[in-house]
């Protein structure tokens, strides 16, 4: 029988679906099964090994047993709302009206969906970062608007501004950028942020900004783009507590924006999930409320985390490109004799006993010539399993 539907779009445009009809896993899947059957340490995803802030799960704890277990609010529980608001006012001074500019998601991969679902159509185009996560793509092709690209380049991975400038055009609906960014831990300058602003101005498009690793930024303030002039009114900011406070299963995202763009995104978002998480809420809001020592000290031991992972993949024989913020750390494969980097991570558990994720995966099949063997190895991971993961890698230089 022939399965036809929307599915088969979504899976060609996330680079899924093959010539013949075929459904491959994503690469997340594929590596960290081959991870589990051989026992390898597992780079290739990006979660933590440690739990959050007790304080936050406690909370959570407490909300259960209080019985804050049935549907919450379709906006979001207003303790959580207000929590979001008080955020962007304390760390980005943003004003933001906590009943009629925030919205809880089911984590930021639902916030983007709702998102590019709710404001993209059939004749649109979606500019992204390339490369980019890939989900960005499985919903731009779900909307049926069309995915445009702006090239990261090594060694610093910034997109050049005559690129930028090239790629949108008045058939921009929305320009969705992810700062930092993953796969490559660049960090986005104020004048390319700028730079985006108005070109979103000059072609009537909305920004669209995926900020999960806003607090996990190694040597400069993240800059939010809608707290640059003239962004805040076409500006669409999600983000989520599941990278900042180490629950990425609790899939508890937000978005703020212009009270027009929630009003629109909720039209779709309440018929995906409807609501999430209601014990988890409160929880979340507790963390936001956290005091600055906490946001630091995350940020301080995850730098650390980079730099062990960093020294460990230079000692054996890759050349690496130092993440400014995020999860991962990119690394050459190349000067080991590996140029394909889709065949070297397949080989890697039995090599060296770990998973990676070739950065390929992250780029349209034209245009991974110029990304074919570099790697994206996280390091959000406990120490003592990055020295372990180090100490194996290092058999690829012998």
């Amino acid at each position: 029988m022939t399965i036809s539907g929307a599915w088969a779009r979504t899976a060609r445009a996330a680079m899924l679906l093959g010539d013949d009809g075929t459904l491959r896993p994503t690469i997340f899947a594929e590596m960290s099964a081959l991870a589990a059957a051989s026992g390898a340490i597992n780079l290739g995803q990006g979660f933590p090994d440690q739990d959050g802030p007790q304080e936050v799960l406690v909370a959570a704890q407490r909300a259960i047993a209080d019985g804050m277990n049935q549907y919450p609010p379709g906006l979001g529980m207003p303790v959580l709302r207000e929590a979001i608001a008080e955020h962007q006012a304390r760390f980005y001074d943003i004003s933001v009206d906590s009943d009629r500019e925030v919205l809880v998601t089911a984590g930021a991969t639902e916030a983007l969906a709702a998102t590019i679902l709710a404001l993209a159509d059939e004749g649109d185009e979606v500019v992204t970062l390339e490369p980019f996560y890939d989900s960005y793509a499985a919903m731009i092709g779900l909307s049926r608007a069309t995915h445009r690209t702006v090239p990261l380049r090594e060694p610093d991975f910034l997109p050049d501004h005559d690129d930028l400038r090239a790629a949108v055009t008045d058939r921009t609906r929305l320009i969705l950028i992810n700062n930092p960014h993953n796969p490559t831990g660049a960090v986005l300058p104020r004048e390319t942020l700028e730079l985006i602003v108005e070109l979103a101005h000059e072609h009537d498009a909305i920004v669209v900004t995926d900020e999960v690793y806003e607090h996990l930024i190694f040597d400069e303030p993240h800059i939010p783009i809608a707290a640059l002039p003239g962004a805040r009114e076409r500006t669409v900011t999600i983000s989520s507590g599941g990278k900042t406070f180490n629950t990425t299963g609790w899939k508890i995202g937000w978005i703020t924006a212009p009270p027009e763009l929630v009003t629109a995104i909720m039209a779709v978002k309440q018929f995906l999930t409807y609501v999430n998480g209601a014990p988890f809420q409160p929880a979340i809001a507790v963390g936001l409320r956290l005091p600055d020592t906490y946001f630091r000290e995350l940020a301080d031991d995850l730098r650390r985390k980079r730099d062990v992972l960093s020294a460990g993949l230079v000692a054996a024989g890759f050349t690496i490109y130092q993440p400014k913020g995020g999860y991962f750390v990119v690394a050459d494969a190349a000067g080991l004799g590996y140029p394909d980097s889709a065949e070297f991570c397949r080989a890697l558990p039995e090599l060296a006993g770990v998973a990676a994720i070739p950065l390929t995966s992250f780029v349209h099949e034209e245009n991974r010539h110029e990304y074919r063997s570099l790697v994206r190895f996280a390091f959000c991971k406990r120490v003592e399993v990055l020295e372990r993961a180090s100490a194996q890698l290092e058999r690829l230089a012998r």
